[in-house]
Formats: structure tokens, sequence, C-alpha cells
């Protein structure tokens, strides 16, 4: 089934947990990496000057 009845079902929950370094709901538990901080990828937190624009 693809419908709309079985959108209602899906209730696993989702890919995404709470990350220990920064908080955010971002770390992948699959991939077990933070989409945010980037920990469990690097040891460095994870940013880019292109975020927040002078």
């Amino acid at each position: 089934m693809k419908g709309t009845y079985s959108m209602g079902r899906r209730n696993k929950g989702g890919t995404h947990i709470i990350c220990r370094r920064c908080g955010r709901h971002s770390y992948h538990a699959r991939k077990k990496a933070c989409a945010s901080c980037g920990f469990g990828k690097t040891t460095h937190m994870r940013h880019y000057n292109w975020k927040n624009p002078a």
C-alpha cells in the first residue's frame, strides 16, 4: 500500500536523534554523525563561513 491511508502508519521514529555534543536533534543514528556540529565525523566543530555572512 502506497496511498494516503498508509501515510498515517509512519510512526517508527526518524533517523535523527539528539546530539551529545551540541544538543540539537540532528545526530544521524545510522551514520553515527551529527549534521549540525559534525560530532562522530570530526573532532572540530562543524562551521562554514557562508552560514552567518558578515
